[in-house]
């Protein structure tokens, strides 16, 4: 990422202050809804990913640890903010495909991953724009959606969707969004490692620029993540889904031509 022009940086950083902001405001989407922008700038996934891992890793322990102290300093030391027992019980299901899923990002050409990433969020962007989004409603469905949002997040970061589906249906309200951040970082913390063991860039000197980047964007997220999950809005998601369409639909088009 060391020949782009002025604008493309630009872009970039805006993305990633998108990014920080769903991440906070929604307690995921922060890969799936700024990954096909950024590959509209340049369509080369494993230039981004090593970049928004380390966000996940940074911001995911940083909001975990901050609803751990919320906890304490009210007293209430019987509660946690975090299902550890689901948690558990996710992983048991889901590792096994994460690792494959890291494997297949690691031998497959970089323009068939893009195509995958686009029509994987083509798929999601739907599933929102229909107001229909993925639901769990049985023990084998909680199964298939975690061992195939494993695999997901394992080739791209953009499985959330799928395990929220899951998660959203076990986890208490007040325990999910924790919850979610704890697996994020388990599952970014197996991505890196990989990385690392397959030499790729990891993107370093980038990262003393996005990361006040993302920063704003979480800062302003959380001002907004009370009011955003209290209300739901379906108009909301599903002008957010009909952009995705629209974006990776561009995408797809511009990565086959």
């Amino acid at each position: 990422m060391q020949d782009l022009l002025w604008y493309q940086y630009a872009l970039i950083g805006l993305i990633f202050c998108w990014s920080g902001f769903v991440r906070s405001s929604l307690g995921f989407g922060g890969a799936v809804l700024a990954l096909p922008f950024l590959l509209l700038v340049l369509d080369e996934p494993l230039v981004f990913l090593p970049l928004v891992a380390v966000h996940l890793l940074i911001f995911s322990s940083w909001i975990a640890w901050r609803g751990h102290r919320q906890i304490q300093q009210t007293g209430n030391t019987g509660d946690s903010n975090i299902d550890w027992r689901y948690l558990k019980r996710a992983l048991a299901i889901m590792i096994v495909p994460k690792l494959i899923g890291v494997v297949g990002l690691l031998t497959l050409p970089a323009e068939l991953m893009t195509a995958v990433i686009f029509v994987i969020v083509i798929v999601y962007g739907a599933s929102y724009a229909l107001n229909r989004p993925f639901r769990s409603r049985s023990k084998t469905v909680d199964v298939v959606l975690l061992a195939l949002g494993g695999y997901v997040s394992g080739a791209s970061l953009i499985g959330a969707p799928l395990i929220v589906a899951v998660f959203a249906s076990h986890v208490a309200k007040h325990q999910l969004r924790d919850t979610l951040f704890v697996l994020w970082f388990i599952l970014v913390v197996i991505k890196m490692v990989s990385f690392i063991i397959a030499g790729v860039d990891l993107q370093l000197e980038h990262h003393l620029w996005l990361l006040p980047c993302a920063m704003v964007g979480h800062v302003l997220g959380e001002r907004v993540h009370q009011a955003l999950l209290g209300a739901r809005s379906e108009v909301f998601f599903r002008v957010l889904g009909v952009v995705l369409v629209a974006v990776s639909l561009v995408g797809l088009a511009t990565s086959v031509g």
